[in-house]
């Protein structure tokens, strides 16, 4: 039976019919859902979770930026609350517009972003030597390492999710990518020899080849006391340089660089020119061969030389959050550990992505057995390693080493790799489990989002005793379990990961991204070859149009449509379907995960 008749044939008598659409990409073809279907809770609370989170957004926009985009704030460069911080304040905007959330919250960000990269290149230091002539240079920070770079880029990236077509984002990311592909000459970052990035400081300026000290990281000279309240607890700027008073050997590679694969990859999404690919495959198998040859355990430092344990005298283990990175907290008193380590997971997200490969979760994989391997009994009890140092193993603790378990999970879908996670909330929800966990989280996030603009309409702090990390604290924006339930999704962080998604929605009527008004979709199962999602248009009176795409990329090839036992052929990345009012449906999508290159296009632009 042909495709297109078959399709007619098969659902008409379900409810379900195909017809040709002029809104529709490529090929005009459309499953029409008209299964009435009374909307859900979850429905009803997942379309006023957008709403509210938008209006909480313009509320927090109004309170703390004005009308350049600026942040106002006390400007500052450093660790604890730099430009990173003001610019995270909006990190999640961007995802909340992919995921359905109002066409103000872009534009607001959008001009939150443009002041940003203005305010904070006009801001300059007069202590710390590399920022003197402006925080940010080519509008990226001039060098600084990715536990702060990601945090403020991570709306940046999102914004790919949001407008991809935007010329400013398409240009900025070939310009930051060049930062690390060594096509900016000023910006050495880059070793192609020995494929490292080779200082923990990086950025537009270049790397910085020396040890760092407690003024690079904590910034100029301020008054704290009786003025600013420090997120790490210091009372002083002599504590702020104290806090920082080990940051040192930040020269040669850390796994946090790997971030920095954000950006090829973005460049990749928009223009796949191989450059980009062959510079971050280049660069992480890189990472996954230290491992191997590490006994399986990713190393935090790695010589200019290239060689593991380079610049910490052959100490794996060694350098600014590395496994061995233990120092006092001058706050509290008291050692900190400070491993950061697993912040390379978003490069091997990243490559996953981009190749398909699963020899990146294959290596996740042996570091996290290969560290909950080191466990041992102590005082009658089993527990587990978080640090190494030159004595070996310590800072045990009673929960296995989990970094990177949910991701690996997520990347490969083998049963064994479920068993190494915790048995409650989504997951069980996936596992047929816990069916009211959705729209118990969902009530959850209306908490979540009503304490946080208690606090904002509470705050006392004015421009001048404001930081730039203090309206962090009651950003609005609610999106965890948003990503979780519509699109199953990893939330994504604020790393300047790329989001790992099992679908994706569009507008095709508005050409936009994120579900249309008046529709809601809930992911209810998983597997290594389907996605079992259910949509429901809310709206009883005007019927509605989407696009559900195979991954948050279009990296999953979706096989096969199917409504209760029938089933059609699609075979390509996207699925386009009409909700007629107050109807719904669950689809059954066959999935390839992982076999088409990822693209920033939207279905259209086909």
């Amino acid at each position: 039976m042909a495709g297109a008749l078959a399709i007619v044939l098969l659902l008409a008598t379900i409810g379900v019919s195909v017809a040709a659409a002029a809104d529709a990409p490529s090929d005009g073809r459309v499953i029409t859902i008209s299964t009435p279907m009374p909307p859900p809770e979850w429905a009803l609370l997942e379309r006023e979770l957008l709403r509210a989170n938008a209006a909480a957004c313009e509320e927090f926009y109004d309170r703390y930026f004005d009308e350049r985009g600026y942040l106002l704030c006390v400007e500052r460069w450093g660790g604890d609350d730099g430009p990173d911080d003001a610019i995270e304040c909006v990190a999640d905007w961007p995802l909340l517009v992919a995921l359905g959330g109002s066409d103000r919250v872009l534009s607001l960000y959008k001009r939150a972003w443009e002041g940003h990269l203005r305010q904070y290149t006009l801001a300059k230091t007069v202590e710390v030597e590399f920022a003197r002539d402006g925080m940010y240079y080519k509008e990226f920070p001039v060098t600084f390492d990715w536990v702060h770079n990601g945090e403020g880029l991570t709306a940046f990236i999102n914004e790919g999710l949001a407008d991809p077509h935007d010329e400013k984002f398409q240009a900025r990311v070939r310009r930051f990518a060049g930062f690390y592909t060594g096509e900016d000459p000023g910006a050495p970052n880059y070793d192609p020899r020995h494929k490292i990035i080779r200082s923990l400081f990086n950025g537009s300026r270049g790397p910085l080849l020396r040890k760092a000290t407690g003024l690079d990281w904590a910034g100029d000279k301020i008054d704290v006391e009786g003025r600013f309240q420090l997120r790490h607890g210091e009372r002083s700027y002599a504590e702020m340089l104290a806090h920082f008073r080990d940051y040192n050997d930040i020269v040669g590679d850390h796994p946090q660089n790997l971030c920095a694969t954000s950006l090829p990859l973005a460049a990749y999404m928009l223009s796949h020119d191989t450059k980009y690919r062959d510079w971050l495959l280049g660069y992480v198998d890189a990472w996954v061969d230290r491992m191997a040859a590490n006994s399986g355990i990713i190393p935090t430092n790695i010589g200019l030389d290239g060689t593991i344990g380079g610049e910490c005298g052959g100490r794996w283990h060694g350098g600014v959050y590395g496994w061995g990175f233990s120092v006092m907290d001058p706050a509290r008193g008291q050692i900190a550990h400070r491993n950061m380590h697993a912040l390379g997971l978003v490069g091997f997200g990243n490559a996953t992505l981009l190749s398909g490969s699963q020899r990146y979760a294959d290596a996740w994989r042996t570091q996290i057995d290969a560290v909950n391997a080191a466990g041992r009994e102590i005082d009658g009890r089993m527990m587990y390693p978080t640090m190494h140092g030159d004595q070996g193993w310590y800072a045990f603790q009673p929960a296995k080493y989990a970094h990177g378990a949910d991701e690996v999970y997520y990347w490969s879908m083998k049963p064994a790799d479920r068993e190494r996670l915790s048995g409650g909330g989504w997951l069980a929800f996936l596992d047929g489990r816990e069916p009211g966990y959705p729209a118990a989280a969902l009530r959850a996030d209306f908490a979540a989002l009503r304490s946080r603009v208690e606090a904002m309409r509470q705050d006392t702090t004015t421009p001048d005793t404001r930081l730039a990390d203090d309206p962090l604290m009651v950003s609005p924006a609610t999106v965890v379990t948003l990503c979780n339930l519509t699109l199953g999704g990893l939330y994504p962080g604020h790393h300047a990961s790329h989001l790992h998604a099992r679908v994706r929605y569009f507008d095709p009527e508005t050409h936009r991204a994120g579900l249309p008004e008046g529709v809601a979709a809930l992911v209810e199962r998983l597997s290594a070859d389907a996605v079992t999602v259910t949509l429901v248009n809310v709206d009883p009176v005007q019927p509605r149009s989407l696009i559900v795409q195979g991954g948050a990329y279009g990296e999953h090839q979706i096989a096969t449509a199917a409504i209760g036992d029938r089933e059609e052929r699609v075979d390509r990345p996207w699925v386009a379907v009409r909700l007629e009012p107050g109807c719904g449906a669950q689809l059954v999508l066959g999935t390839k995960r992982y076999v088409n290159r990822p693209t920033l296009a939207q279905p259209w632009d086909d």
